[in-house]
């Protein structure tokens, strides 16, 4: 069983839901009716931080799910929640100035990278090594 790479699952989509009533409270605060996305810079970086942790769930929860199976199902939770923690630091940062947003990137975008490498090394080892 891999409960804590579920969990781990489950606190990204919360974290990802919260981006989501972000973006819903934004629009009320700066006067941006949808489908609109611009019109206020404070606004567009609140859009921007749930897009982006939209482009990155496609990369992070295969790479993911992936490393529980063929790694370590505790692992892949830690590197899991340095993912969120990532995101954390970029949403925090990134609402109060897109130049701040770099370090919870480089946070997020590394433990994503960790999780597709691992995966991939161990699934080609174990094509060569049956």
């Amino acid at each position: 069983m891999f409960q804590f790479t579920a969990l781990a699952t489950c606190l990204a989509v919360m974290i990802y839901f919260l981006t989501i009533i972000q973006v819903g409270k934004a629009r009320a605060t700066y006067g941006i009716k949808a489908p609109a996305v611009s019109g206020n810079p404070d606004f567009e970086r609140i859009y921007r931080v749930q897009m982006n942790t939209l482009e990155w769930m496609p990369v992070f929860l295969p790479a993911l799910w992936l490393f529980a199976i063929y790694i370590s199902d505790t692992l892949a939770a830690a590197l899991g929640v340095v993912w969120i923690a990532g995101r954390i630091v970029y949403m925090i940062a990134y609402q109060k100035a897109a130049n701040k947003r770099g370090p919870g990137f480089a946070i997020q975008a590394g433990a994503a990278g960790i999780l597709w490498l691992g995966a991939t090394v161990s699934i080609l080892w174990r094509l060569i090594h049956p």
